[in-house]
């Protein structure tokens, strides 16, 4: 599954590994929002930075394929599908209810029909706002600094130092 290999997500090992996020996640969310900060996320992430925030809810895949860099912030109803390895960086500023998606599917319906997957790495570099409801796809790498704009879709990699927006996402223009 990491190495971008075709997986089954039904295999039982995966489910565990599901079933064990989903009670990190349980625990996590329900705590009240003055707790949130750092609280248990070195449990559930294979690495957390200091004075990170991520709000809840908060819902991802396994927990162990993330890594999130310091100060960065993760607001309120996030979705990290993590069959690949998601990385963000430090100082990144996430909106409410942005999907960061590893997980693909066969385009050929036979091959959709045995239920296998692919999946492909995320990438989110320092100081990178995204703005709230943006879906960044499988694959795709955001620059250093870059803005992402609100409700964007993202299929593509993105430069340093741009803002980029739409559906799909497109460059617009550097930033300062």
């Amino acid at each position: 599954m990491l190495a971008g290999e075709a997986y089954r997500p039904d295999d039982p090992g995966l489910v565990t590994d599901r079933r064990h996020c989903q009670e990190l996640l349980r625990n996590y969310n329900a705590r009240p929002e003055q707790e949130l900060k750092y609280s248990g996320l070195d449990r559930l992430f294979a690495a957390v930075g200091e004075d990170t925030v991520l709000m809840s809810p908060f819902l991802c895949d396994y927990g162990f394929n993330i890594s999130i860099g310091s100060g960065t912030f993760i607001n309120y109803g996030a979705v990290v599908l993590d069959s690949a390895t998601v990385t963000i960086g430090d100082q990144v500023q996430v909106g409410t209810g942005v999907h960061l998606l590893t997980a693909e599917h066969p385009l050929n319906p036979e091959e959709r029909r045995t239920g296998i997957e692919t999946a492909r790495p995320i990438t989110i570099e320092d100081g990178v706002w995204i703005g709230s409801g943006a879906i960044i796809c499988p694959g795709v790498t955001i620059g250093e600094n870059s803005v992402i704009g609100a409700g964007s879709v993202v299929t593509k990699d993105v430069e340093p130092g741009v803002l980029a927006y739409g559906n799909p996402c497109q460059v617009v223009r550097p930033l300062p």
